[in-house]
């Protein structure tokens, strides 16, 4: 069995001199940087290409479908985003109807708009007194599907940018029902099923498409995912396509060494791997738990690798002011260099992994600790809610770029309730639209939006800053 990594390391010690690409020509001493230009080659002879694999890579993808029991498993060099991408507009003829939730990342929007779909959408749960979106139920998947016979594809997240996991088995079965194919976004997913402490993943659950970003949540290099596809309602020659189109022509071999490398791991030691990280994860989260005034959130169904810490409710005992999720990240970054992952208006995501060591997951408990220290609980909470009404989609985003011609203005979010919007609207992470072209703008999504530039948050998508674009007549 050959891998990638010791394929390239062989290569650089050999006495082979280069006259291809890249025009580093493994040359370290020129630019002086700690970088690893000893293995970052083109497709030259004996090392496969990546759009035609036929051998050393064609082996490795093979071994990473073994690992995900997929039926068969193509590397993203792209990122997840272009798993996504290439997914749904592979599973999709221009103009279908397409089944998604609201939920999903701007990858599988941009799909959408590219293929001119019919976007319905479902929207999650929304979880009672947290501004976290719950799971995705099998009841609204199908009554949707019953409402919209047209529907030719449906695409969920699980788990989401916060750990809430929906039942994929039991949604796979009833799309399945309707012959049409389930698309899992199972980004954040990518260490499911190597221990019973997580959910099994998408691809023995019964899911036809499923994506994962093994950077996201294992030891492989940034930028790098898996694409699985499975049973016989994909048409995947379309999706591999679309892989091809969308994909780099000059895929890094750094990069996919890194995933076979990370597959390899996978393969070899997931057993002594996971059950440290499990044991490690219980020990924090029993620690955590502990805390008096910050909230260590689990939901019915979550990944346990999400530490998600909520302030929802507290206040600082020193000035008596609202305590935010903004708060407790720049707190965590600045007094005690911890870097959170990302941070809500109430809450804060600490992603963990295999990874992670003992030392760090003691720094974050003594850290969250001492905050919770500082914090009182304010009985009648009068911070800020998050629950945003459903927004009506006058126009697909598609449609909403050709009434631009007929006219459009920029207007301040104050004057934006009512009008139709050309712009997206989001915060990154996770980028999850707020608003998405097309639909009327609710009051509700102004007043969030209002509240997280309050609370210093960037907005994204939107040219103009505390500004968006509208139909000059809608």
């Amino acid at each position: 069995m050959e891998y990638l990594y010791d394929k390239l390391k062989q290569y650089a010690d050999s006495g082979y001199y280069g006259f291809h690409m890249p025009g580093h020509k493994r040359n370290a001493g020129l630019i002086q940087a700690d970088l690893p230009y000893r293995y970052d080659i083109t497709e030259i002879e004996g090392f496969d290409d990546l759009h035609h694999a036929g051998g050393i890579l064609k082996e490795a993808q093979e071994r990473a479908a073994g690992v995900y029991h997929a039926d068969e498993t193509f590397y993203l060099i792209n990122g997840s985003t272009v798993g996504l991408l290439s997914a749904v507009m592979g599973c999709t003829q221009r103009g279908d109807s397409i089944l998604m939730a609201r939920n999903c990342h701007k990858s599988v929007y941009n799909a959408v708009f590219l293929n001119e779909l019919r976007p319905v959408y479902i929207y999650p749960q929304h979880i009672l007194n947290s501004e976290l979106n719950g799971e995705i139920t099998v009841e609204q998947v199908d009554r949707l599907l019953q409402e919209n016979p047209k529907v030719r594809a449906v695409v969920i997240t699980s788990p989401t940018y916060d750990g809430v996991v929906s039942d994929i088995r039991r949604i796979a079965e009833t799309v399945h029902r309707r012959n049409i194919p389930l698309i899992l976004d199972e980004a954040h997913g990518a260490h499911f099923g190597f221990h019973p402490y997580f959910p099994e993943n998408g691809n023995v659950l019964g899911a036809d498409v499923v994506i994962h970003s093994l950077h996201k949540t294992l030891p492989s290099l940034t930028q790098t995912g898996l694409l699985h596809m499975n049973g016989n309602l994909v048409d995947r020659s379309r999706v591999r396509r679309y892989l091809h189109i969308l994909q780099s022509s000059s895929p890094s071999y750094v990069l996919m060494a890194g995933m076979d490398e990370c597959v390899r791991m996978l393969a070899e030691k997931s057993e002594e791997v996971f059950d440290r990280y499990a044991d490690l994860l219980e020990q924090t989260t029993g620690k955590l738990e502990d805390m008096e005034h910050m909230e260590l959130v689990r939901t019915k169904r979550h990944d346990s690798s999400k530490l998600v810490i909520s302030v929802k409710g507290t206040v600082s005992a020193r000035t008596g002011r609202h305590f935010t999720g903004r708060d407790l990240y720049r707190c965590l970054l600045e007094k005690y260099h911890l870097q959170a992952e990302m941070a809500a208006g109430s809450y804060v995501v600490l992603m963990t992994s295999p990874a992670d060591t003992q030392e760090g997951m003691d720094r974050l408990i003594s850290a969250l600790c001492e905050i919770d220290g500082m914090l009182e609980n304010k009985k009648d909470d009068d911070g800020a809610q998050f629950a945003v009404d459903v927004q009506e989609q006058v126009y697909t985003a598609w449609e909403a770029e050709l009434k631009r011609a007929a006219g459009a203005e920029t207007v301040t979010w104050k004057n934006a309730v009512g009008r139709i919007s050309l712009e997206y609207a989001y915060l990154y992470p996770p980028g999850i639209p707020v608003i998405v072209p097309g639909e009327r703008i609710g009051k509700a999504a102004v007043n969030q939006i209002q509240m997280y530039e309050k609370m210093s948050f960037d907005i994204e998508g939107t040219e103009q800053k505390g500004q968006i674009k509208v139909l000059l007549h809608g």
